[in-house]
């Protein structure tokens, strides 16, 4: 039996207005460069077959500010994706491009779970940069180095970005959630110059003190010769050469001369790491103009940003969403940093309290808080106006159809949803939403433009309505330079490029429909494969959390006599599984999936592992249940309920 996406299910919830494509920027760019918007897989593959001309447009639609130079890309001698050089001539600085505006236009607002708390202008921002630049500076802050933040979602922590890339030096950031061997495991692969740190936060309504967690990073981190405390109160226990100073004694010295050093298209901007669930997190590098130019892209062609529009994503420091995020004042808009659980119990429906106080335009999140919410019963599109709302986006998880109905039937009904999907490795994303297309119920738009998206089978062959793994053929500007550290460029390789050469292997389990949208069943690494047949994970979650008695849930494969059983793991809001709610996912699972989908096992745990970003580990646990160690506790937000899975295998199930 087949379980292939149906063409015939395929629903259209949303289509745009002749006004909304007409007056959209993806139009606009479209008459720009003098080639027909629609069909737009004809306009897509214009994007990849000729990529000087579509990236030297991107650059100049979006007006970046700096040096474009003549040429615009070098492909490497053999042919392939690695080596390839962007804007080789470019001279640009991020920070410059960022703080670009008006004085007097917002440019930030910043909320926390008790609402908002401050709203600052272009103008402000720059001259906190100011400041904060002066203060990195006198520490002998340069381009090339790194800073590091161990830093909440606010104001400071965003200057403290901007001063360090204004400089060309490298900007790496952890969540204040991570414990100490977690940050070391990051931050200290990449021997930054500069620490700043949070020395505590708030999270659903609690406290929490985190000094000794940083004292015990500073120990570690030899190269650090200062840390910078976003507090007044600096007392920590460190090693004697470093020294530690306060935000505000960095920032007292009142200057007003902010300073932009420009750098090569392809110098390093931002250092990000890979979950590090299988081992030491991979650092990968990435570059000031592939990232910005990607990011212009996806916000004003994709995402169909705008100036005055405020844009929001609930996103940590540490995810890839958060300099996703911050890069939209490149594009006029303003930004919501918000710091804080998206669902406080003392108020679950704060973010959409924050979006109708500041009008937002464009909301970001996850279908793990969608998924939350909507068990919560809350009425989101009764209860606020949201009059500005233009879009609602999603990453991080694959979103289900299920999800795609309760958004236009609860939250608004005239409004863009766009699931998007891509990764770490690359900032940015493989496949998107559009202002030009409809949305259908349970699919991913469009492939980005620029980027050449297929689905290969295990032959390597390009297929349409078949599950294959999710590649891109040609290069692209935000490609990594490098992984940091000893072997970077072989690790790199190894890890996108040994499969296929020359071809990204990206990783996920896809499929590409007759209408070019996407669907994603989840990562190739985790896919079921039960008589041989592979199962996505997502296609078992879409229909088990669904279920109104299912609070979470995990599944894996299981080894049985040379084959796989599918094992699934459920949390129940009483704690209680019987027989009656077991045959009821059972039932539900055969009838909306397939009889293969059935979990041969299912067990009621307490917690679902999560990592600090928010993504289930299903590998994490099938090593766990199979007695395997875990390489990299440190990225977990929750290890300690690895603990119940050990001895999963000799429970009984039902």
């Amino acid at each position: 039996m087949t379980t292939q996406h149906n063409i015939l299910e395929s629903k259209v919830l949303w289509e745009p207005s002749e006004t909304w494509i007409s007056q959209s920027n993806l139009m606009k760019f479209s008459q720009k460069v003098g080639i027909p918007l629609l069909p737009y897989e004809r306009f897509h593959r214009w994007s990849v077959a000729q990529p000087e001309t579509f990236w030297s447009a991107v650059w100049d639609f979006s007006d970046v500010i700096g040096d474009k130079g003549v040429k615009i890309m070098v492909p490497p001698s053999d042919g392939g994706m690695l080596g390839t050089q962007w804007f080789p001539n470019s001279r640009l600085n991020f920070a410059e491009n960022i703080l670009r505006g008006d004085d007097g236009q917002q440019a930030v607002i910043e909320a926390n779970e008790n609402g908002v708390s401050q709203t600052i202008t272009m103008g402000e921002l720059r001259n906190m940069v100011a400041r904060a630049q002066y203060g990195l500076k006198s520490l002998g802050v340069s381009a090339g180095d790194r800073v590091a933040g161990v830093v909440t979602n606010g104001i400071e922590s965003f200057v403290a970005l901007l001063a360090t890339t204004s400089l060309g030096a490298v900007w790496t950031s952890c969540s204040p959630d991570f414990g100490s061997k977690g940050i070391i495991d990051r931050v200290g692969q990449v021997h930054p110059k500069v620490l700043i740190a949070t020395l505590d936060y708030q999270y659903n309504g609690k406290f929490y003190d985190i000094r000794e967690n940083i004292s015990a990073v500073s120990k570690v981190l030899n190269d650090v010769s200062t840390i910078v405390t976003l507090s007044e109160d600096a007392n920590l226990s460190i090693n004697q050469t470093t020294n530690v100073m306060s935000w505000q004694e960095l920032c007292q010295n009142g200057s007003s001369d902010l300073e932009f050093t420009r750098v090569p298209f392809n110098h390093p901007l931002y250092i990000l790491y890979t979950s590090g669930t299988t081992g030491l997190p991979k650092a990968i590098v990435h570059s000031v103009g592939g990232t910005l130019i990607q990011h212009l892209k996806e916000h004003q062609l994709h995402c169909d940003v705008k100036a005055g529009d405020i844009m929001f994503w609930y996103t940590n420091t540490a995810w890839m969403m958060y300099p996703w995020l911050l890069s939209g004042l490149a594009s006029g808009a303003a930004i919501l940093l918000y710091d804080g659980s998206p669902i406080p119990k003392a108020n679950v429906g704060i973010l959409w309290e924050i979006a109708e106080e500041i009008g937002l335009t464009h909301f970001g999140t996850s279908p793990k808080y969608l998924d939350t919410l909507m068990k919560s019963g809350y009425q989101v599109g009764k209860s606020h106006n949201l009059s500005r709302l233009r879009s609602v986006l999603s990453c991080g998880a694959p979103l289900a159809a299920e999800q795609y109905d309760w958004i236009y039937n609860e939250i608004k009904q005239d409004i863009m949803l766009a699931s998007i999907s891509g990764g770490t490795e690359i900032i940015g994303c493989f496949v998107m939403g559009s202002p030009v297309h409809p949305v259908r119920r349970g699919e991913i738009t469009c492939k980005a433009l620029g980027m050449a998206v297929d689905v290969l089978d295990n032959r390597g062959v390009s297929v349409i309505h078949q599950k294959g793994e999710l590649v891109c053929t040609k290069a692209f500007p935000s490609m990594p330079i490098t992984f940091w550290g000893e072997d970077g460029d072989k690790r790199y390789y190894s890890a996108y490029f040994a499969e296929r050469p020359g071809i990204w292997s990206h990783g996920d389990f896809a499929e590409q429909t007759i209408e070019q949208s996407l669907i994603i069943y989840g990562r190739a690494d985790t896919t079921l494969n039960p008589g041989g047949v592979r199962i996505g994970t997502a296609e078992i979650y879409r229909v088990v959390e669904q279920i109104p008695q299912v609070q979470d849930s995990i599944v894996f494969g299981f080894p049985v006599d040379n084959d796989e059983e599918i094992v699934l793991c459920v949390v129940t809001e009483d704690g209680q599984l019987d027989g009656t709610l077991v045959e009821h996912i059972r039932k539900e699972v055969r009838k909306k999936a397939s009889p293969r989908h059935v979990p041969r096992r299912i067990y009621s745990v307490k917690e679902i592992p999560y990592t600090i970003n928010g993504k289930k580990v299903e590998g994490a646990v099938r090593s766990t249940v199979l007695g395997q160690s875990i390489k990299n506790k440190g990225s977990l937000a929750n290890p300690e309920c690895l603990e119940e899975f050990s001895s999963l295998s000799e429970r009984s199930f039902l």
